[in-house]
């Protein structure tokens, strides 16, 4: 089986997530966007809020991205935000930077003609009410336009009771993406309304998802992506990436891809001697002084506790200021 470059890229960790937008027009039972973005038009580039574009092309730079996912809500909603961030990618990128779209659309021939040389890639995500007659609906006029035009497109979807019904449109499509259908806080009332349960304690995988799956997945243009794959592969190593370009010199990355470091808090009064104290014993670049506290290599802090003052502990985080995954007192 042959993947879009769009996955491929995804598979080595080297796309940008850029979320433009958490309007949408549909209201999905399944659709595991966090309320804290829903309904919203904050920007993000991966993880981080964008204030204004050039940010977008650090966040990029950052993690030496190959290409970008376009995501929300519903980036259609917004197509001159939308074609304004593809074409900044690409004048500073150059063409072969890969862009790939997410839409619950069937674009018209005006929006594919906007979008023409600035996204490469489209994922067309009919909803579940309109399976059972596929055939008949502007998803697959879409699909013909678009191939027509040059785009690569093609579906992708939940792992849904009834994917079969899709098999019909495979002929038209270059590729078909299914993703295991997971549970998060957004829809976990709608999910139990319908008896789902996740598969176990350690992902958000839903119990039953792959094997709604399987008569799909004998087709040679569908693939199958997984909870556990975009936990532990996809992220890792798009962290790995970033955490290369942004980690400082004491920072110790993971094989995980976060960064571990060592933190020494103390009262403004002691700051200033404990500074000094550093200077004088540990090697340049092992240390950080910061407005409240020193960053420093996490070993060295823990090899020298005894000897300094203050609140001490070992910070793991993602790289580059992102979400702190643990913190350990020493």
């Amino acid at each position: 089986m042959s993947l879009s470059k769009g996955c491929v890229l995804c598979y080595q960790g080297a796309k940008m997530v850029l979320f433009v937008t958490g309007r949408c027009y549909r209201s999905c039972w399944y659709c595991p966007l966090s309320g804290e973005r829903k309904g919203t038009d904050t920007v993000y580039a991966n993880e981080h809020p964008v204030d204004v574009p050039a940010q977008i092309i650090e966040e990029a730079e950052n993690m030496s991205a190959l290409g970008t996912g376009i995501t929300g809500g519903e980036p259609l909603l917004c197509l001159d935000k939308v074609t304004m961030y593809c074409r900044l990618l690409k004048d500073h990128f150059g063409p072969d930077h890969h862009i790939h779209l997410y839409t619950a659309k069937a674009p018209y021939d005006t929006e594919l003609s906007r979008m023409e040389g600035l996204v490469d890639e489209i994922r067309l995500h009919p909803p579940r009410e309109c399976w059972n007659t596929i055939l008949d609906t502007d998803y697959i006029r879409s699909v013909k336009r678009a191939k027509e035009m040059g785009y690569s497109i093609g579906f992708e979807v939940p792992a849904l009771p009834g994917l079969e019904l899709l098999i019909p449109a495979l002929p038209y499509l270059d590729f078909l993406n299914i993703n295991e259908l997971e549970w998060g806080d957004s829809n976990a009332y709608e999910m139990r309304s319908r008896g789902h349960e996740p598969a176990d304690d350690q992902h958000n995988a839903i119990q039953g998802a792959r094997e709604w799956a399987d008569e799909l997945c004998r087709h040679d243009n569908v693939h199958w992506c997984s909870s556990a794959f975009k936990d532990s592969v996809q992220l890792r190593e798009r962290l790995k990436r970033i955490a290369e370009n942004t980690a400082r010199s004491f920072d110790e990355i993971t094989p995980d891809g976060t960064i571990v470091y060592g933190v020494l808090e103390l009262p403004l009064q002691q700051k200033e001697i404990c500074t000094q104290l550093c200077e004088q014993v540990f090697e340049p670049g092992s240390f950080e002084t910061c407005d409240d506290h020193i960053e420093m290599a996490w070993w060295l802090l823990e090899k020298n506790a005894d000897d300094l003052p203050g609140k001490k502990y070992v910070v793991e985080r993602y790289p580059n200021g992102g979400m702190i995954v643990e913190v350990t007192p020493l």
